[in-house]
């Protein structure tokens, strides 16, 4: 095992698209023999269903934690989504924290199911912690639904080690974080600037509820490839960006807290490279068309982690300068990162922070 351990790292688990959800295995021994102190798992409706994969990973790690990174709010019934948690958590020892978001419109709309609103987002935080402290929930009325009767175990005690964190893009979900979550999972893509507005967001929202800013956790997400060629480059950061620029809203809300023009993200979904193209560009574009949709880009909107192994430390340190408390590397799998860990290690100025 790795003698440094970096507690405000994580990384995460089958990053982007993948037909092999088994590589996810390999992926969290190695993030925990690196030492990293998290591996978070995104979910995408083919191979890379949640609970499955939280399990997997509990199961072949000790000490790393394990986390949902994210899942919709809707798309399961709450005591299932309580279960899952509750089960991940006494599965791992209490390595699991739940990452919750409100959904993308087109999906939610294709499913027949509504985007989550603030209101559920902060109805369902509340259930979640009376089902997992074991309480009885009668006549549940509220905006995430109408529910007689909830309840799990009358033995279960697991409100407190199971943090519960929550995706968030603009000012509004921000503080919904600060006032009644542990925690914020800030997109990829995001400026230094737009980390530094969104922890002061966060912070804002704690302090209006009476909570200690500092408990709740800011996570930044750097898309990261070190020393890439060309096709690793167009498919872990080109084809990622443009994948977020496809979605409607998320893609506006993106711009917006990170100052750009909005008339180049028109210009983008305008071209007939974008506009013709069936599905996520990520998974679906050939080499040439995301070399022609580069073009649309503006270079600054790629505030990544790319370059040599030095020029990626620098990159997540940034990170943290801007007021984020924890990091997690996307786009890369931990094979793929190692080399950045010591070159990160020689500018490393966070050296306690609570991996949740």
């Amino acid at each position: 095992m790795s003698m440094i351990h970096y507690p405000e790292l994580g990384c995460y688990l089958l990053p982007g698209h993948t037909r092999t959800p088994v590589d996810l295995l390999a992926q969290a021994r190695m993030a925990e023999q690196l030492g990293l102190g998290s591996a978070w798992i995104s979910e995408r409706v083919d191979v890379k269903e949640m609970g499955v994969l939280v399990g997997a990973a509990a199961a072949v790690t000790e000490r790393i934690r394990i986390c949902a990174g994210v899942t919709n709010i809707n798309t399961r019934h709450p005591i299932i989504t309580a279960s899952l948690a509750s089960t991940a958590s006494r599965l791992s020892g209490g390595r699991f924290s739940l990452g919750v978001g409100r959904g993308i419109g087109v999906s939610m709309a294709s499913w027949g199911l509504p985007v989550a609103t603030n209101a559920m987002l902060e109805d369902f935080a509340g259930l979640m912690r009376k089902l997992w402290d074991g309480e009885r929930v009668f006549g549940h009325e509220g905006a995430l639904g109408e529910y007689p009767y909830l309840h799990q175990a009358d033995w279960l005690s697991d409100a407190a080690q199971i943090p519960l964190l929550l995706g968030a893009y603009g000012p509004k979900s921000l503080e919904l974080a600060g006032r009644c979550f542990d925690g914020v999972i800030l997109p990829t893509y995001f400026s230094d600037a737009a980390v530094s507005r969104s922890v002061e967001h966060v912070r804002r929202g704690a302090e209006q509820a009476g909570r200690d800013p500092a408990t709740v956790k800011v996570w930044a997400m750097v898309a990261t490839v070190c020393d890439p060629d060309e096709e690793r480059r167009l498919r872990a950061i080109v084809g990622r960006m443009a994948t977020y620029l496809q979605a409607p809203d998320l893609a506006e809300l993106l711009i917006a807290i990170n100052g750009w023009e909005r008339s180049v993200l028109d210009d983008f979904r305008a071209a007939p490279v974008v506009a013709n193209m069936r599905g996520g560009i990520d998974s679906t574009a050939t080499l040439d068309e995301l070399r022609e949709i580069e073009k649309l880009i503006p270079a600054e909107w790629f505030p990544a982690a790319v370059g040599d192994a030095a020029t990626c430390a620098r990159r997540w340190q940034d990170q943290f300068k801007a007021g984020a408390d924890g990091m997690i590397i996307h786009a890369s799998t931990p094979e793929q990162f190692a080399r950045i860990l010591p070159e990160y290690a020689k500018i490393r100025s966070v050296h306690s922070v609570r991996s949740t």
